[in-house]
């Protein structure tokens, strides 16, 4: 079923002249859950992977021999799902409560030290012909795809992500892994993402209010009202996105240059803890307005990012081999 994004409720140029200069287009991804293939771009679905090829793996010194099994995550959430899908009574029953109990955190892997190679998670892979604002990248890769480590151990702050990303001619993949690798324990639950589908629907944005001209930025903070916000409501779309803006309402916008280069990123890839703010929002697809309220309608991936914010991949437009960059907002 296709996502069908609601006309912004006021239009924001005809609000404030001169904010057509300050639009882009980007391409909101709305993931479902489902059952994609290796051909599909997806998040949390088997990757295009060649079986002669090293799956990344993470090598950066942290803790890695105790958290959760990826197949325990699993079953967790599938008992989950029936036990609530049920009329009566709804709810786990007893012997379910008593498997769920043993699914717990513990050292699974005590034989891993610190520092040995572990298996990236494939969060997703993105197939041009798809997404209409995939435009960075080698022009004959039409594939890209993301992995993340399943630990928040990374950064200098130690508590940060770390994503492997590649760019990929899907032609020239003949023969697939699989099995696919995976760690034996993450750090967390919301590092592993449920299967899904994507429904790409390309949509306007417009810049972050903090990072338009001043006489902008001015007219926007006089007319923001109880009933509308710029921000939230007329600017940046929320959820899984390609392409577009970054809001950045929690660190203030900061400068995103190129390690390397040392010229302005641009934002490739939102991920996102949920796909709408509140229980309903000025964003949610008309064809889920019917079940707003519904678990997990709002948080499709079963992923997080942060303390439940978005994760922003910038990426240097003049050379993709170019280390990428990181905002969690």
């Amino acid at each position: 079923m296709r996502r069908t994004t609601p006309p912004r409720p006021l239009d924001a140029e005809a609000l404030f002249p001169g904010l057509d200069a300050h639009r882009r287009t980007t391409t909101r991804l709305h993931p479902r859950p489902g059952k994609p293939s290796v051909a599909d771009s997806s998040v949390g679905g088997p990757l295009l992977w060649p079986t002669d090829e090293p799956w990344p793996v993470c090598t950066e010194p942290h803790r890695r021999s105790s958290g959760e099994r990826p197949a325990d995550i699993r079953r967790r959430r599938h008992i989950l799902a029936e036990a609530w899908a049920r009329t009566s009574p709804p709810g786990p029953t007893d012997e379910e409560r008593e498997i769920l109990g043993s699914l717990r955190r513990g050292r699974h892997a005590p034989w891993l030290a610190d520092t040995d190679p572990i298996p990236m998670i494939g969060l997703t892979q993105l197939y041009r012909r798809d997404v209409p604002d995939l435009t960075a990248g080698p022009a004959d890769r039409d594939l890209f795809q993301v992995f993340w480590c399943p630990f928040d151990r990374h950064g200098p702050t130690g508590h940060g992500m770390s994503l492997e990303v590649r760019w990929r001619d899907s032609s020239t993949v003949t023969h697939v892994l699989d099995p696919q690798p995976e760690p034996e324990v993450v750090g967390s639950d919301v590092y592993v993402p449920a299967p899904c589908v994507l429904h790409p629907e390309q949509v306007v944005e417009h810049q972050y209010s903090d990072l338009l001209p001043e006489p902008l930025r001015d007219a926007i903070d006089e007319w923001d009202t109880e009933d509308f916000v710029y921000q939230t409501d007329l600017s940046i779309a929320p959820g899984w996105k390609v392409g577009g803006y970054a809001s950045w309402h929690v660190t203030d916008p900061a400068r995103m240059d190129c390690g390397e280069c040392r010229q302005p990123m641009e934002m490739l890839l939102a991920i996102a803890s949920y796909e709408w703010d509140g229980r309903e929002s000025s964003w949610t697809p008309l064809e889920d307005l019917h079940l707003v309220g519904t678990d997990g309608i709002k948080t499709p991936t079963e992923v997080a990012v942060g303390r439940w914010g978005t994760g922003y991949l910038f990426v240097c437009p003049s050379d993709p081999a170019h280390p990428h960059r990181i905002s969690v907002q």
